[in-house]
């Protein structure tokens, strides 16, 4: 794959300040063109901060397919008076002239991509650059070249540095690379409120096996031995099926663990259970060896 960078080629969407007296040519008469956001603000609302930064950011991450003015209600009271702005931050959604959606307050950046989804559907605009390097780098990753995936992953981060599905395959990808310490460190970065997201409950799911199977894979013949000579050993099994896991012998270990719970399921608080559900998490949800396991696993519960 090419090492020069995929992401950015395009123009930013611009990002305008506007002022009463510019209002309708910029605003009305623009979003005939495209549609028009206005973020309502003043230099005095905290909010107004938070919020700003995360809006810019999204509608520029839209590639063009929206554009974004600002504009302060304190120099340009009468807007404001006539668009009967109560509180701020407001932000107005125009098309083809007029106020076709809106919020006030400052919103979580998923829901702010979300308003932004939502105005930028049939413009006929494509996907952004960084949705198209992500796309591109979980084709990567999927297909095993995880050298090729981190190197997209790393762009999108340089950037959108807070990029959560990036930080997310970019650990899974140095994890697939045994760096585990610099996984840690970029799941360290992870914002507070995307702690429980999907994708990266996932990759620190990766990282916890993949430490615990680097300390079984030295000891993996030891455990083997230790089997033969007692099938009831469930420590040695459990440690093994994590090794398998961690060397890439996925259908392995998830039978080995399927061992283990028909054996003695309650053992050491079900962990057997519990780490198949780890081994689920980290594969994804549509695996096929997810699926199967799933179904194994079940019909020993239900059996």
């Amino acid at each position: 794959m090419p090492s020069e960078s995929l992401i950015g080629g395009a123009a930013a969407a611009p990002v305008k300040d506007v002022t009463a007296a510019n209002f309708m040519a910029e605003v009305v008469d623009g979003s005939f063109d495209a549609p028009v956001i206005v973020d309502f603000w003043a230099p005095w609302c905290g909010p107004c901060k938070q919020l700003g930064p995360i809006l810019e950011k999204t509608v520029r991450a839209a590639n063009g397919a929206v554009r974004m003015v600002k504009l302060n209600i304190d120099e340009n009271p009468e807007i404001a008076q006539q668009m009967r702005i109560q509180s701020i931050p407001a932000v107005y959604a125009f098309k083809d002239g007029r106020p076709v959606d809106g919020f006030v307050g400052a919103l979580p950046e998923s829901q702010v991509k979300q308003f932004v989804q939502r105005l930028s559907r049939g413009t006929g605009a494509g996907p952004s650059p960084v949705e198209e390097a992500l796309a591109m780098a979980k084709q990567a990753q999927q297909s095993g070249d995880h050298a090729s995936a981190g190197a997209l992953y790393s762009q999108i981060l340089q950037r959108e540095p807070e990029n959560v599905e990036a930080l997310a395959g970019l650990a899974r990808a140095t994890i697939a690379g045994g760096e585990l310490a610099k996984a840690k460190q970029l799941l360290d970065r992870v914002p507070k409120e995307s702690a429980k997201n999907a994708e990266i409950t996932a990759a620190r799911s990766a990282l916890d096996l993949a430490e615990q199977a680097q300390k079984a894979m030295a000891s993996a013949k030891k455990l083997r031995d230790r089997l033969e000579g007692n099938p009831d050993d469930h420590e040695a099994r459990l440690e093994l099926a994590t090794a398998l896991f961690g060397s890439g012998e996925r259908e392995a270990a998830v039978s080995e663990l399927l061992t283990l719970f028909r054996r003695d399921r309650e053992w050491n608080e079900q962990a057997a259970r519990k780490q198949l559900v780890k081994f689920f998490e980290v594969m994804g949800p549509a695996d096929p060896l997810t699926l199967s396991g799933r179904r194994r696993l079940s019909s020993i519960m239900f059996s």
